[in-house]
């Protein structure tokens, strides 16, 4: 199914103004984008990872429909939002990982190495986490560029759309923040 950006705007704006009918003929339209935002954040998580993508977009969508409402700006806008509750649910569980005691309630599996590697994986997703953190303290626009090219998947255009800037910042911005983050993850 060919989203047009218009309508899925439009059904955007009918809901924040409290027509649940709008809702109902918008998920259809937007679960193969979440579907593709989850698949994408999955794929750099560990083969072991609990959490499936079908979990992770059924999470990320009900965290949707129960945020306030929320004056959509565009479809961008929407899939942004989308993009950084995927990455705060991945986080969320990721910290909880980090956090339990080793073997925990899980089933002991004497495979030393696959612990240490989801281990690993799970601090990864932390330390990205801390360094946007530390990102948006310095740069904010360049913080929500990472987020929203790198968790939501948006175009250079779209990007620039949603943050009302021209691409050409969106490319300056990008390449700024791709070569500090690599810097930071180096030092950690």
């Amino acid at each position: 199914m060919t989203i047009v950006p218009e309508n899925v705007t439009f059904l955007l704006r009918k809901w924040s103004e409290g027509d649940e009918d709008a809702l109902e003929q918008l998920t259809p339209l937007v679960y193969d984008e979440l579907h593709r935002l989850a698949h994408r954040h999955m794929r750099r998580e560990s083969a072991g990872h609990v959490l499936q993508t079908s979990a992770l977009i059924n999470e990320a969508y009900l965290r949707l429909v129960d945020q306030p409402r929320i004056e959509w700006e565009s479809r961008a806008h929407f899939f942004g939002i989308a993009a950084r509750l995927m990455r705060r649910i991945l986080v969320d569980d990721a910290r909880k990982r980090n956090s339990a005691k080793r073997g925990g309630s899980l089933i002991q599996v004497p495979l030393d190495e696959v612990e240490n590697l989801m281990q690993q994986q799970a601090a990864n997703v932390v330390a990205v986490d801390e360094a946007l953190q530390r990102l948006e303290a310095v740069d904010a626009r360049q913080s929500k560029i990472v987020e929203l090219r790198f968790f939501g998947g948006l175009s250079i255009d779209e990007t620039a759309e949603l943050l009302k800037v021209s691409p050409g910042t969106v490319m300056r911005d990008w390449a700024f923040a791709r070569a500090w983050l690599k810097s930071q993850m180096n030092h950690t």
